[in-house]
């Protein structure tokens, strides 16, 4: 209603806002409720729930159904009119399970009703949430802890199908029967599975109720699945077999399973087919495929073994096949002069196996390096075992015990190393990630090198002390003394602009370490955490801050390390090798030092040296001093002066390997 002014023109204008207040709170005013109100229209409503639910037609248009809610909702009813309905929801849900109880035998017969049953709660709990649709905006979102009429709707579905252990035993039975029915090649009805998959997704209950027994069905048909065909088909086909499997895995993800399960299913299917069967595939197959250079097959493999983080036990078949073939063409003494176009062709098919099968992985390249160095080093080694043969049969064990004690220090320490990995000390107090190969070498065999004391990482504190428990406890009454300076490491460095591998001295290593802790360290405070001697350190320091690879920044820049200098770690190194050598920086040798290399050299050439002389007085059996020398000359490798052959002539002959001739004292004789 609406006043005209005029009519008020000689009142107050306050007076005229009460008559209008007053006039605007009468018409507003509640009217007198019908006398059973509230049960009259509950009992509209329950009629139309009831033939909701029973699929009848009911006399009341849904509009006056949906005012009925909101009159009641706008008297303060909605908590009494929610109860009601979730009573009258729970009895039909309720009485809708129990009879599922007792269905069909056939599995697929009753997986079809209890979609039924689902579909029909799905479009009844629609229809009522439409009539109630007011009930759910004002009453159920206002009041705390009361769940939509949706949500009420499967919560009771969910509680009445748990109380229906027979119900819920035989849908999941069935879901995984057609599951397994459709990998064993049949033809099933994804959608039901879809329906049903769905069903438990919004129950809340699949992954307790669904995915752990299906896990467990499908983890127990591919393994026994991989071990019956792992026997039946040749590695190629199995991993043929293999990725379709995995394939149809994902498949299923997409078209029924939830999202959730894609993972777990996978990671499952892998380890039955793949994981567990690397070392038979491996074995059985490995060879074969190099072999006949089957590059899709081998690329195939690495993918296949990529995605069980077993490209390491890979790395080793390839190395151990490498080493194996090319033992083959190098210790082949009647393939001598095709031995180097022999293994020029091998390295060749193994470079376009690692550039179209193993995706180029640095990983792979570098085995393939290290096989082929071990190839030339056995080659060397072979060699020198026939040199120190012909030696020892020419001139006696005196002249080759050094070189054999070389030999025997180097594969007795491959042993040793060998021994102390399988070692209880080695399994339980090793820190990881750090892999150490130690060179265990006799006293007398070798040159000597000065003590050079350097302060460890504590990981390679540790590492050493546990090699020292382990090395003592199997050799009693020996000392070990570690050489240092003739140490040497692989590091893995993060830097900005990628991922490297530096080959570093030990001492190298000492320094690199601090700047875990560290962006900026003086040469003092290097000094004092590495305990590296003065003249030892600088060169060390040269090498990382001042060479071709240039780890380290020095500030300020220059050639030389000196006191007040200070060092940081170069961010914006970079190389575009994955591996790369940081060469240590010779230092300018003194004459002292000259004088005694010289010596220590001729030391040890003087075996050589006897061998020499032996050889060709074996052959000439008499010949005279100047020719001797000349002959020498002309077979020596390396300068030395008359003088020092002259001493040598004079050795042999104390050890009667040689005697001068009696007429002429510038005649020597051999001695048998």
């Amino acid at each position: 209603m609406v006043l005209k002014e005029e009519k008020f023109g000689s009142l107050p204008s306050l007076f005229f806002l009460k008559i209008y207040l007053y006039l605007l709170i009468y018409h507003v005013a509640k009217p007198t409720l019908p006398t059973n109100f509230e049960e009259d229209t509950w009992a509209k409503l329950k009629s139309a729930i009831t033939a909701i639910f029973l699929k009848q037609p009911d006399s009341c248009d849904l509009e006056k159904l949906y005012q009925a809610v909101n009159d009641l909702c706008l008297h303060k009813m909605g908590g009494s009119l929610y109860q009601r309905i979730e009573k009258e929801c729970e009895a039909h849900i309720s009485s809708a399970l129990k009879s599922l109880v007792g269905q069909s035998p056939d599995l697929g017969v009753f997986l079809a009703l209890v979609e039924k049953c689902w579909q029909d709660l799905c479009d009844q709990m629609l229809m009522i949430r439409g009539i109630a649709l007011y009930l759910d905006r004002t009453y159920v979102k206002q009041t705390p802890n009361v769940r939509s009429l949706w949500d009420m709707g499967l919560q009771l579905f969910r509680k009445y199908l748990s109380l229906s252990a027979e119900v819920e035993h035989k849908t999941v039975t069935g879901l995984l029967r057609m599951i397994e029915r459709e990998r064993s090649g049949e033809a099933v009805e994804r959608t039901l599975l879809n329906h049903l998959l769905k069903m438990f997704t919004a129950l809340g209950i699949y992954l307790e109720s669904f995915e752990k027994p299906f896990l467990e069905c499908t983890s127990e048909f591919y393994a026994a699945e991989g071990m019956k065909f792992m026997q039946q088909y040749d590695v190629p086909d199995y991993l043929k077999h293999v990725e379709i499997r995995l394939h149809e895995e994902h498949e299923r993800c997409l078209l029924y399973l939830d999202a959730s399960t894609r993972k777990p299913l996978i990671a499952t299917a892998e380890k039955q087919l793949l994981e567990r069967h690397i070392p038979a595939i491996l074995d059985k197959g490995f060879t074969t495929l190099m072999d006949g250079h089957r590059i899709e097959d081998l690329q195939r493999m690495y993918s296949l073994f990529s995605r069980v983080n077993a490209l390491e036990s890979l790395k080793h078949a390839l190395s151990s096949y490498i080493r194996k073939t090319g033992q083959g063409i190098v210790m082949d003494d009647e393939k001598d002069k095709d031995m180097v176009p022999s293994l020029l062709e091998f390295k060749a098919s193994l470079d376009t196996i690692w550039e179209e099968s193993f995706s180029k992985n640095e990983a792979f390249s570098n085995t393939i390096k290290d096989a082929f160095e071990y190839l030339i080093n056995l080659r060397q080694v072979s060699i020198f075992k026939s040199m120190i043969s012909k030696l020892k049969t020419e001139c006696g064990s005196q002249f080759t015990n050094k070189l054999e004690g070389m030999f025997k220090d180097i594969e007795l320490s491959k042993e040793i190393n060998e021994s102390f990995k399988q070692s209880s000390q080695a399994r339980t107090k090793l820190p990881s990630g750090i892999e150490m190969s130690v060179h265990v070498l006799t006293t007398g065999y070798w040159p000597t090198y000065p003590p050079m004391d350097v302060r460890l990482p504590r990981e390679l504190n540790v590492y050493q002390d546990i090699f020292k428990e382990f090395y003592l406890s199997k050799y009693s009454g020996r000392r070990l003394m570690w050489q240092n300076s003739l140490g040497h490491c692989v590091l893995k460095a993060d830097f900005p602009n990628g991922k490297k591998e530096l080959a570093v001295s030990l001492f190298q290593t000492v320094v690199l370490m601090l700047f875990n802790d560290a962006q900026n360290l003086s040469f003092q405070d290097i000094k004092d955490s590495t305990g590296i001697e003065d003249k030892e350190l600088r060169r060390t320091l040269q090498s990382l801050a001042c060479g071709k690879v240039r780890v380290l920044q020095k500030l300020p820049k220059g050639r030389d390390v000196e006191d007040d200098d200070s060092f940081i770690f170069n961010e914006l190194f970079s190389a575009p090798l994955y591996r790369i050598k940081v060469n240590a920086i010779q230092m300018k040798e003194t004459v002292e030092e000259n004088t005694s290399t010289t010596e220590r050299v001729f030391q040890d050439r003087q075996y050589q040296v006897d061998a020499a002389i032996v050889r060709i007085m074996k052959t000439r059996k008499i010949l005279s001093h100047t020719l001797l020398i000349t002959e020498l000359f002309q077979q020596l490798k390396f300068p030395i002066k008359p003088a020092d052959l002259k001493k040598r002539i004079e050795s042999l002959i104390d050890r009667e390997y040689l005697e001068r001739d009696r007429n002429n004292p510038q005649i020597y004789n051999y001695l048998a």
